[in-house]
C-alpha cells in the first residue's frame, strides 16, 4: 500500500538542497528528456518527489515508481548482491546458448531461436531489462521483465498471434500484486492488507496512489499530455499552478489537449515551459499566449573545458562517413580520431593512408568516453544511427559539434548555423579553419551552441518555475 506523505507546502533547508514540499514531478516514463529536467531541478538546489508511471526496472533510488511503489524495497530484499544481469547470467536448460549485444542478444537451441534478450538502454554494458520467449513459429508468447537488482519483477504473457494479453508485477517475496489487462486497461491491486483494489484503467490506477500518497495536492509539474496531463487535470483546483514541461516537437497546429490546458482547468492555471527550441518557436508562431509560456532549457553538467586543440573526433559504426576524406585533405591542421566498436571495411582503413587521421577498430565502450576528452570538435558525419549517445557526450565534454543535414542525429544539442549541406563541405572547411586559428572565436561557437540547447542556470529555474 502507498504511504501517506505529508504536504508541508513549506521549503526548508535539507542537506543543501531547498525541498519545495508543494511541488510533484510526474512522469509518464523516465525518458532521457525526464532525466534531464530531474537533475536539472536538482542541479538548480531543488530537491523535488519524482513519480513515473511507466515502470522499467532501472529507475534511480531517488524516483518513486507508480507500479513499484507497490511490490516493496527490492534494493533492500536483495542487499549487496543485488545488480543488473548479463547475458550469459540468463537463466536457460543445459545446452541452450545465449547471445550478447553484438549477436542481438539471441537464445539458441542447435539451430531453433528459442528467445531473444533485450538491453537497457540506460548503460551500453548489455544489461538485461527484458527476455522475449518464442514458441516453435518464432511467436513471442511471453516476456520476463528484469530490473537493476536481476530480478524478474514482472512477466507479460502473450497469445498466439503475439499480441500482449496480461502483465503481472510481483513482490520481493515473489507474491501476484499487480495485474493489469493489455487489451482492456484494468488493473487489480492485491495490497499488502488484503484488500483487493479494481481499476478500470492505467489513470485510474494513478489517481489512486496520487491520493493515497498525498502527491495529488501538490502543484504539478508534468511533461506530457498523456496521463499524466489527465492526472493533473483530474487534481486541478482555483488557484493551484501547474506546469506543462513541453519537450516533444511541435506540428502544425497546437496540440488539442494543450488548447484544453490555455483554457483552464476548474479555475487552475497552467504555464507551459517549452524545452526545445523548435517547439517554442512553433507555439508562439501558432498564437500561444506569451504570458503562458515561456522558454526553458536544461541546466547542464558540462564534464570538462574546451582546450583548443585541434583534434576531431568520429564515432561510428560504418564506413558511410559524409565528405570525410575531404575534411581530412582540407584540414591538415587537424588531427581526426575515428573509432569504431566493429571491425572497419578497407574502405574506412585507407583513410589511415593520411598522417593526420587515428583509426581504432574494435574499440571497448569503456574507452570511447576517453576520445573526448582528448578531443575538442566532433564531426556527427557517420549515416546510420547514432553511436553511444556520442553527440550528447560530445556536448556536455564541450566539444564543437559539426554535422551534414544528411548526418545529424541529435539536433537539439547543434547550433544550425554548425549543420551544413553535403554539398557546402567546403564552407565547412573554412568556419573550421577560422575557429581553429582564433580562441575567441572557437568560444563565441560554443556560446552559439550552448544558446541553441537552451542551457540555464539555477537562477532561471528559480525565477521561471518555482517562484512565478
Amino acid at each position: 500500500k502507498g504511504t501517506r506523505l505529508s504536504d508541508g507546502g513549506n521549503r526548508e533547508e535539507v542537506e543543501g538542497f531547498t525541498v519545495q514540499g508543494n511541488i510533484v514531478l510526474l512522469f509518464d516514463r523516465y525518458s532521457s528528456d525526464s532525466r534531464d529536467l530531474h537533475e536539472s531541478f536538482k542541479r538548480a538546489g531543488y530537491d523535488l518527489p519524482v513519480v513515473v508511471i511507466e515502470e522499467d526496472g532501472f529507475l534511480p533510488d531517488d524516483v518513486i515508481s507508480v507500479y513499484g511503489s507497490f511490490l516493496g524495497n527490492y534494493k533492500e530484499a536483495e542487499g549487496a548482491a543485488g545488480r543488473p544481469l548479463y547475458f550469459n547470467e540468463v537463466s536457460v536448460p543445459d545446452q541452450w546458448e545465449t547471445g550478447g549485444i553484438g549477436k542481438d542478444g539471441k537464445i539458441h537451441h542447435l539451430q531453433e531461436e528459442k528467445g531473444r534478450i533485450l538491453f537497457t538502454n540506460h548503460s551500453h554494458k548489455g544489461f538485461v531489462k527484458t527476455v522475449e520467449w518464442f514458441d516453435r513459429r518464432g511467436i513471442v508468447r511471453s516476456k520476463d521483465h528484469y530490473n537493476r537488482y536481476g530480478v524478474v519483477y514482472a512477466r507479460t504473457v502473450c497469445s498466439s498471434a503475439g499480441q500482449e494479453i496480461n502483465r503481472t508485477w510481483f513482490s520481493v517475496t515473489g507474491q501476484e500484486v499487480i495485474v493489469e489487462n493489455c487489451i482492456t486497461g484494468n488493473i487489480i491491486l492485491n495490497r499488502a492488507d488484503g484488500i483487493v483494489k479494481c481499476f478500470r484503467s492505467s489513470l485510474e490506477f494513478v489517481l489512486y496512489f496520487m491520493r493515497e500518497s498525498g502527491y495529488g495536492t501538490r502543484r504539478i509539474f508534468f511533461n506530457s499530455l498523456s496521463i499524466s496531463f489527465f492526472t493533473a487535470q483530474k487534481f486541478s483546483t482555483p488557484g493551484k499552478e501547474d506546469r506543462l514541461f513541453w519537450q516533444e516537437p511541435v506540428g502544425e497546429e497546437v496540440p488539442w489537449n494543450m488548447r484544453q490546458l490555455l483554457q483552464g482547468w476548474s479555475g487552475g492555471r497552467v504555464q507551459i515551459m517549452a524545452q526545445k527550441r523548435q517547439a517554442y518557436d512553433m507555439l508562439a508562431a501558432l498564437g500561444v499566449p506569451e504570458d503562458r509560456m515561456h522558454r526553458l532549457g536544461y541546466i547542464y553538467a558540462f564534464q570538462k573545458e574546451n582546450r583548443y586543440r585541434p583534434e576531431a573526433f568520429i564515432c561510428t559504426s560504418s564506413d558511410q562517413l559524409t565528405q570525410c576524406e575531404e575534411l581530412i585533405k582540407g584540414l591538415p591542421q587537424m588531427h581526426f580520431h575515428i573509432a569504431a566498436l566493429t571491425m572497419m571495411s578497407p574502405r574506412l582503413m585507407s583513410m589511415g593512408v593520411y598522417e593526420n587521421v587515428s583509426l581504432y577498430p574494435l574499440v571497448w565502450i569503456e574507452e570511447i568516453a576517453e576520445f573526448f576528452e582528448k578531443c575538442d570538435f566532433y564531426l556527427d558525419i557517420n549515416h546510420g544511427a547514432e553511436v553511444l549517445s556520442s553527440v550528447r557526450q560530445a556536448f556536455l565534454h564541450n566539444n564543437l559539434i559539426f554535422a551534414f543535414e544528411e548526418t545529424a542525429h541529435n539536433r537539439d544539442l547543434v547550433a544550425a548555423e554548425h549543420i551544413y549541406a553535403a554539398g557546402d563541405v567546403m564552407k565547412m572547411i573554412a568556419d573550421l579553419k577560422e575557429i581553429m586559428a582564433d580562441e575567441t572565436v572557437l568560444d563565441r561557437h560554443l556560446q552559439v551552441q550552448r544558446e541553441a540547447a537552451g542551457c540555464e542556470t539555477a537562477e532561471s529555474y528559480r525565477r521561471l518555475v518555482i517562484d512565478k
